[in-house]
């Protein structure tokens, strides 16, 4: 079988499809465990050891493995919620599961720039922690956020492009079979010059709306 257009432009859809799911649910925990591994640590405003000495082993746990290994790890989780392991709807489970806790450090670093002096702000004006976390931290922390996110999608664009490597479709999925596999050079060629032109309008549009937020 030789590479067409029909092809390309479909592996092209598959990329985007994990990456958008995946990049949509590894946001909300990203953001949920960046939030707790912030708030819950000593001296912040929601100070607790426990949940702190859960959440940030677990968050490194995921981090220290190897996506491809990851990928190959969670195979019965992975049949469990979608019923296949294999295909771009398989790869979502190990991406959610890879970028989630990847992005909560990003947003964790997010929410340390702001300024203490606006926290305790907050405080002296009878801010509750939710307030604090919603009405401060949060916007004060966003166009970090912004390019944090930025930096997570090209992470997931560089993990999609993995799955492929079992099957999990796409980009990387072209790439393999029928340019590594099949010897072709421009079919190489081609799938690294699409992901070349993705990356590069993530990083401008996150680069784009960062700056705008910021002059806000």
């Amino acid at each position: 079988m030789e590479v067409t257009t029909e092809l390309i432009v479909q592996a092209l859809w598959d990329t985007l499809y994990m990456v958008s799911i995946s990049l949509l649910f590894g946001s909300i925990i990203g953001i949920i465990l960046g939030m707790l591994l912030v708030v819950t640590r000593k001296g912040h405003i929601l100070e607790n050891k426990l949940i702190f000495s859960i959440v940030n082993p677990i968050v490194n746990t995921f981090r220290s493995i190897p996506f491809i290994i990851l990928l190959v790890a969670i195979i019965p989780f992975t049949r469990l919620i979608v019923g296949t392991s294999i295909g771009t709807t398989a790869a979502i489970v190990p991406l959610v599961l890879h970028i989630g806790p990847y992005m909560s450090r990003l947003v964790e670093n997010s929410l340390l720039e702001v300024d203490d002096g606006i926290i305790e702000a907050a405080k002296a004006m009878g801010a509750t922690p939710l307030q604090i976390i919603y009405r401060f931290l949060l916007p004060e922390a966003f166009p970090s956020l912004i390019l944090s996110i930025t930096t997570a999608t090209i992470g997931l664009i560089g993990a999609t492009a993995m799955a492929g490597a079992v099957g999990g479709g796409g980009l990387g999925d072209v790439a393999i079979t029928y340019g590594y596999q099949r010897f072709s050079t421009i079919t190489i060629f081609v799938t690294v010059i699409i992901l070349v032109i993705i990356v590069q309008g993530v990083q401008s549009l996150g680069n784009i709306l960062e700056r705008k937020i910021r002059r806000v």
